[in-house]
């Protein structure tokens, strides 16, 4: 693998900022994979021209960031969505009576391919003629149906997936293993609404009962936004936890 030195800009940034952003296009380009281990320190600086020291700045940054961790005295590795990681880091229901102890059963009802409106172009950037996938799938809590997802993937980023019959239930973790995209950064959004004749349908519940709805806006490393989520949940015995440190 050829790797260049980093170059000056004309926006100044530290050198070790610029190896950091070299490594991090190399994990985008899948010349290093989730799991696979990096060379050494040593071995990176020779490959970039820089010191050891300032590599070693470059994967602390990185490795506060979660795109990297390390084993100690074996080596430092890309991070990868593994379906226990992806249920504390990403999935913030929890149930009223205690924490859920796995990452909730989900059925796929439908998956399709659209035209997107305004606010989903707008949002992942897409030309007039690209489409989007749409994912419409329930998750069941304690085998009682309790989150209405629907899910919104630029095609561009996930081709024939709208073909695929059966999905996983942790998406995170089969975006980096099948389409090299890693979530790296999600903000949720949370309001009260009440339910419409779709809710009813899924969720089996009355109209108009009080539901709390999460808009999910997930961005990849190199910072694309690359799904939309509209999740809506019966919070009769759900709640949204963030742990805040």
């Amino acid at each position: 693998m050829t790797v260049s030195t980093p170059q000056p800009s004309p926006t100044f940034k530290p050198l070790y900022k610029q190896v950091q952003e070299l490594i991090t296009e190399r994990i985008i380009e899948g010349s290093w994979k989730p799991g696979e281990i990096l060379p050494s320190e040593f071995q990176l600086a020779d490959l970039l021209g820089v010191s050891q020291g300032t590599v070693r700045k470059a994967l602390n940054a990185l490795t506060e960031d979660n795109v990297l961790f390390r084993r100690q005295g074996v080596g430092t590795f890309v991070s990868e969505h593994t379906l226990q990681k992806m249920m504390f880091h990403f999935f913030h229901f929890k149930s009223d009576n205690g924490d859920i102890p796995e990452l909730p059963y989900a059925q796929l009802l439908e998956t399709q391919l659209i035209t997107p409106d305004d606010k989903l172009r707008t949002l992942f950037e897409l030309p007039p003629e690209e489409k989007v996938i749409e994912i419409h799938r329930v998750r069941s809590i304690n085998n009682t149906a309790s989150i209405r997802e629907l899910i919104y993937l630029p095609h561009r980023y996930f081709m024939n997936l709208d073909k695929e019959e059966k999905l996983p239930h942790s998406l995170y973790h089969y975006y980096q293993q099948h389409f090299n995209i890693t979530i790296h950064k999600a903000t949720d959004r949370l309001k009260a609404v009440l339910a419409d004749e779709q809710d009813q349908s899924v969720l089996n519940i009355a109209a108009g009962q009080p539901l709390l709805e999460v808009s999910r806006t997930a961005r990849a490393l190199d910072g694309r936004t690359v799904e939309y989520r509209i999740s809506r949940a019966n919070s009769e015995d759900l709640h949204y936890l963030v742990e805040l440190n």
